[in-house]
C-alpha cells in the first residue's frame, strides 16, 4: 500500500501539493481577504479635446478609405453608366463573356449583338462591358 494512503482513507485533510492558495485569515469571527477594496475614484470630467483625439483615427481610416476605396469605384460606375447610355446601333462591342460583336437593334433594356454574318445574339445592355473603337472586329 503507498504511504499515506491509509491516512488519506481515513478522512485526514492534506494540503495541495505544489498549490499555493491563499485563504483568507480569520480573527475572531471576521474573515478579511488580503487584498485591499478598490475605491472607484471620481473621475475629471472629459474635455471636449480628448473626445476629439479619442475619434480623431477613426475619422482618418474613413477618409483613407473614401479617397481609396469608395470614390474610385462610384468614378467607376459612373463612367460604366455613361458608356451604356451612349450605345448606338452600328457600335462595336465586347460583352462580360468577352464575346466581340456589333450592334444591330438596341431596346432599353437589351442588345441585339451580330457576333458573326447572320448570327446575332441577344444580351443585356448591362452585359455590355466596353465600347471598342470603329474598325476593331475587321482588324482581328
Amino acid at each position: 500500500m503507498v504511504p499515506g494512503f491509509a491516512a488519506l482513507r481515513a478522512g485526514a485533510r492534506r494540503p495541495c501539493a505544489g498549490r499555493n492558495i491563499a485563504r483568507p485569515a480569520t480573527t475572531t469571527g471576521d474573515s478579511f481577504v488580503l487584498i485591499s477594496p478598490a475605491f472607484a475614484q471620481a473621475a475629471g470630467a472629459a474635455t471636449q479635446e480628448n473626445t476629439l483625439l479619442t475619434f480623431l483615427p477613426m475619422v482618418a481610416i474613413f477618409v483613407v478609405f473614401y479617397f481609396l476605396l469608395i470614390r474610385p469605384q462610384q468614378k467607376k460606375q459612373k463612367e460604366a453608366r455613361a458608356m451604356l447610355e451612349s450605345l448606338e446601333k452600328g457600335n462595336e462591342v465586347v460583352t462580360a463573356g468577352g464575346i466581340l460583336g456589333r450592334i444591330v437593334k438596341l431596346d432599353e433594356q437589351y442588345a441585339t449583338v451580330e457576333v458573326a454574318p447572320s448570327v446575332q445574339m441577344v444580351v443585356q445592355r448591362s452585359a455590355i462591358s466596353q465600347l471598342l473603337p470603329k474598325g476593331t472586329i475587321k482588324g482581328l
